[in-house]
């Protein structure tokens, strides 16, 4: 997850073959190659071997790089559940959101993701463990 401004708010790693500071450079190099583009271009963009897919939604940009077997289509339509469900737990989510509760967004992205590959994208199983969590801290 990046804004405007291109500051990363949020960055998950499937992959541990390159270095942190490998990785910052090609953070940048794509979040510059995708800020760039205009509202009518597509979401699809190639950067070296990688296809980034990546959608806009008010100030923030949500990218995913993915290998060339993938379905652009269908990585598109899981950012959007991604963002559906993170506006559901948080009634109207906004960059600040992301920024103090990224333990939440990290949490919620693990429950859909395993290892890279999407293991569920249903609001009420996704959203259930945080609830009871929440429940249970709020009881302590």
């Amino acid at each position: 997850m990046v804004n405007k401004q291109g500051q990363t708010r949020l960055a998950k790693y499937f992959d541990d073959f390159l270095a942190v500071e490998e990785r910052r450079v090609l953070e940048g190099e794509i979040v510059r190659k995708c800020l760039a583009r205009s509202d009518k271009q597509c979401s699809f963009v190639e950067h070296r071997n990688y296809k980034v897919v990546y959608r806009r939604y008010a100030s923030l940009f949500l990218l995913a790089g993915v290998d060339g077997d993938e379905n652009e289509l269908a990585v598109l339509e899981f950012i959007h559940c991604v963002v559906e469900i993170l506006d559901k737990h948080f009634a109207h989510v906004c960059e600040l959101d992301i920024m103090y509760n990224l333990d939440i967004v990290h949490y919620i992205l693990d429950e859909m993701l395993m290892n890279g590959c999407v293991v569920d994208i249903n609001h009420q199983n996704v959203l259930a463990p945080i609830k009871l969590l929440e429940r249970v801290a709020k009881d302590s």
